[in-house]
């Protein structure tokens, strides 16, 4: 997958994760062995769009002139780790979760901005 892909995907991702914060009844079993190996599961393969996302960020915002810096790109990878876990965990207060989604989306959408800026000077 290239930045631009992974970029929506983890909007997408991003945005699922908030509505199933918002429509799910808390508090879990945080000590449940079931429930564990189910968040693991359903976890790996986003963590590793994660993964995949913060290298190709990372080289993105390096090797051209963007609006987006370095540190953002690691807050964001961060950020979008703990909106992963608080979705399935539910411990952290509604505000807390909200301030995590929006600042992700900001990111993201400067990222989306900057890539198709330097798409459009390339033509």
């Amino acid at each position: 997958m290239n930045l631009k892909a992974n970029t929506n995907e983890l909007k997408r991702l991003i945005d699922e994760r908030h509505q199933r914060f918002l429509n799910t009844e808390g508090p879990v079993e945080k000590k449940s062995y079931d429930f564990f190996n189910q968040v693991k599961k359903e976890t790996d393969p986003m963590f590793h769009l994660t993964n995949e996302w913060v290298k190709e960020a990372e080289a993105f915002v390096k090797d051209r002139k963007t609006n987006v810096h370095p540190n953002q790109v690691k807050s964001t990878h961060e950020n979008i780790e703990m909106i992963i876990l608080h979705s399935y965990y539910l411990d952290v207060h509604r505000k807390r979760f909200k301030e995590l989604y929006q600042s992700s989306h900001y990111v993201l959408d400067m990222v989306l901005d900057d890539i198709e800026r330097n798409e459009k000077s390339s033509q």
